[in-house]
């Protein structure tokens, strides 16, 4: 197995083939070089992972060659072999980026363990680097799925606002989408390698919410042991996503104006300002200056927060993108339950795009879904969808009883694929737990049925 690729540079033939069986029996693909020339070549050339390099070549040194190389090819590791112990060349050497200076000889028995630990880090910077590129195609504006004109004006304004360090205020119904435009933001701006953090302002209670944004001091209250670095902290550098704006508290709002204003906050239980340089994009579904008007939202704040806003829109206004968005759902949930469903009916299309959505793409993702955890066959039938969606579109000639009887079904089946799990039955579902007990109760459902 090839467990990673070597280049050997020394200009000492003997030495170099040597070192060359020693790495090759290790299980390791290797790469001779006599000189930095010929070395260079091999780099432009084929792929290298670790390379081991000689201090002393005869057209030029091993050390400028580490900070040459580390700047063309940042991911490949270097480890300097020397026959001359030199202080300064080693102290150089690792500045300019060389996993380890080593002497050749006395420390023979560490260049194998030394080459392992070089690779592990190769291994693992590719590992992080493909993890960011997945992060950052996922999060990207092209996998905002749409084409309608209301959604496309959404994707170009917030593509021109990206690349800038202006504050974004995201306006639109609940399940808009507004974090997955507020992410897109953040990998379309400068600030895409540092942290996106984001906060639902609606979660907390005030003091909690002002610990979690803005963190605490040892001792500034009950049960803070120790000191917190809050998300606005942590975000540092980075973007600080805060949605449902208009569920905090007036009193926090102030202290999240000065930092718009000044770039510092000061924790609780602090007296001195901690500064930082980070990215503010707040969403809401409230209407803002309403709130203000009820003295509920203050009306400075709003200003600084609202210096450049992108109104989303709402299922209803885009009902043609809704096939889009359905199948994109299906094949996530396919995915995840290891069904092999194909495709949705007409029926089941149609009846989607006439329903009124006011969870939005939220409530669609739910009941996909939950369609595809109902369905038997290879396509999505009108009647997997809910009860309310079937109801809406059906005739009187149903009874109360057939209604009951297909509700007590699809609770049954819910429950079956969650193996009896009531709070995750009742989430797919889109009813309250108490909901749940109680229809379990009237339809005289057990997990035994």
């Amino acid at each position: 197995m090839d467990k990673g690729r070597i280049l050997i540079i020394d200009d000492e033939e003997q030495l170099r083939s040597l070192l060359t069986r020693i790495v090759t029996l290790e299980g390791f693909i290797v790469h001779e070089a006599g000189s930095l020339k010929e070395a260079t070549k091999i780099l432009t050339r084929d792929h290298i992972d670790v390379v081991i390099c000689d201090v002393k070549l005869p057209d030029g040194s091993g050390v400028d060659f580490v900070q040459d190389t580390r700047i063309k090819y940042p991911l490949i590791e270097i480890i300097l072999l020397t026959a001359y112990a030199n202080v300064g060349d080693g102290v150089q050497a690792m500045k300019n980026g060389a996993f380890d200076y080593i002497m050749k000889g006395d420390d023979n028995d560490k260049v194998i363990p030394l080459l392992f630990k070089a690779i592990e880090k190769v291994q693992l910077q590719k590992r992080v680097l493909h993890l960011e590129q997945q992060i950052s195609k996922r999060y990207s504006f092209e996998n905002i799925l749409g084409a309608s004109a209301s959604v496309k004006e959404a994707i170009d304004l917030a593509k021109r606002v990206a690349p800038t360090d202006t504050t974004v205020l995201l306006l639109g119904e609940t399940g808009t989408g507004k974090e997955v435009f507020a992410q897109a933001i953040h990998q379309g701006s400068k600030r895409s390698e540092k942290l996106f953090m984001a906060l639902n302002c609606s979660a907390f209670t005030k003091e909690l919410l002002e610990s979690e944004i803005f963190g605490h001091k040892a001792g500034a209250f009950t049960g803070a042991t120790k000191d917190k670095r809050g998300l606005i902290e942590e975000a540092n550098g980075g973007t600080l996503f805060l949605d449902e704006i208009g569920e905090m508290h007036i009193d926090l709002q102030s202290k999240l104006l000065r930092v718009l204003e000044t770039n510092e906050f000061i924790k609780v239980g602090d007296t001195k300002p901690t500064k930082v340089n980070v990215r503010i994009i707040a969403a809401t579904n409230r209407d803002l200056q309403g709130e203000i008007k009820e003295g509920k939202f203050r009306e400075d704040l709003f200003y600084r927060l609202n210096v450049f806003s992108i109104q989303l829109p709402s299922l209803r206004e885009r009902r043609e993108d809704i096939p889009t968005l359905a199948a994109s759902f299906l094949k996530i949930s396919a995915e995840k339950t290891n069904k092999r469903i194909t495709g949705m009916s007409k029926e089941f299309v149609s009846r989607l795009q006439q329903h009124e959505w006011r969870g939005n793409i939220r409530e669609l993702k739910n009941v996909i879904e939950r369609a595809v955890i109902l369905a038997d066959g290879v396509e999505l039938k009108s009647e997997y969808l809910p009860l309310d969606i079937q109801q809406s579109f059906s005739g009187s000639s149903s009874s109360s009883f057939d209604l009951a009887d297909v509700e007590r079904s699809h609770i049954q089946k819910v429950l079956l694929h969650t193996k009896g799990n009531k709070t995750k039955a009742a989430e797919l579902l889109g009813i309250g737990l108490t909901t749940l007990y109680r229809k379990l109760e009237d339809y005289k459902i057990s997990l035994g049925d």
